[in-house]
């Protein structure tokens, strides 16, 4: 027994953190490896598979329809999260406030944010529909014409961003009122005695004190838009025709749909490629912040 305690006091430093290593390899690593090397085959589901190197790749490099999904997947991120990030920040001055009812009226807006993402574009769906969708009717009230909302191509993608953002502009809000709070009142005090108005006190004092909690904000945001995926199926299915239709969704028709897996791990590597290289640029972006 003693022997046992012993080595495993030698050994104590490997032990510990053995664990997360495993997690990580199983759960990261070994999914990984595996989608690659399926990448490298011909392998339609329930036939045999064909390794044929890098053809998978260099066939979704001069693939249209793998262009089109790439061009909506920045098209979907790009919009959505800088709008995220302007209704997240107005939230959280909002709450950075006090007024009666503020408790309830966080829990209210927090609500998207923790609901179920199925759900959430299920209820939307509905309310896009365009002859009997409650947003129609709303337009009509107000003496609007009436709109397609995503049974039209050009609205497609922004009406899909109008979901993100009502889904997730509160996790935005919540990190940076909490960055908000830690902004010293001292400096707004001598701002005011100084003169300064509201609007000066926001941009040379709240923003250069958030500015560590915005890149951040971005950074979760914008790695989790480049991959959405439910709110998308559900509600167009990547229509009409390929209007909507990401790299993340055009890789799931290709395996689940068409079932050509081999082609579709390709796609997948393609969609990891591009988040990782987005991650990596707002990484950067966030130590030259700090």
């Amino acid at each position: 027994m003693k022997t046992a305690n012993s080595w495993i006091d030698r050994h104590a430093r490997l032990l510990f953190p053995l664990p997360a290593i495993l997690a990580i390899v199983v759960l990261i690593v070994a999914p990984v490896v595996t989608n690659f090397v399926l990448s490298l085959y011909d392998y339609f589901v329930g036939g045999r598979a064909f390794f044929v190197g890098l053809e998978n790749y260099q066939r979704a490099a001069t693939d249209p329809r793998v262009w089109n999904g790439i061009k909506n997947t920045f098209y979907f991120t790009f919009t959505a999260v800088p709008l995220q990030l302007l209704v997240g920040i107005g939230i959280a001055v909002l709450f950075n406030r006090d007024f009666p009812g503020k408790g309830l009226a966080r829990t209210i807006i927090l609500l998207p944010m923790v609901a179920t993402p199925v759900a959430i574009a299920l209820i939307w769906a509905l309310m896009f529909n365009p002859s009997l969708g409650v947003l129609n009717y709303f337009l009509e009230t107000l003496g609007l014409e009436r709109s397609l909302w995503v049974a039209q191509s050009s609205l497609a993608i922004p009406s899909l961003v109008l979901v993100d953002t009502w889904q997730w502009s509160p996790m935005i809000a919540l990190i940076l009122l909490a960055a908000m709070q830690g902004v010293p009142t001292e400096h707004y005090e001598a701002a005011r005695i100084d003169g300064a108005s509201g609007w000066q006190s926001f941009w040379h004092i709240t923003i250069p004190g958030i500015r560590s909690a915005i890149v951040v904000a971005l950074i979760l945001r914008a790695v989790d838009a480049l991959k959405t995926f439910d709110i998308i199926y559900v509600i167009t299915e990547g229509g009409p025709g390929t209007a909507s239709e990401t790299l993340n969704v055009l890789a799931f028709k290709t395996g689940f749909q068409f079932f050509h897996a081999g082609y579709a791990a390709t796609l997948l590597i393609f969609l990891m490629f591009l988040v990782l290289g987005i991650a990596v640029l707002l990484n950067a972006v966030r130590r030259r912040t700090t």
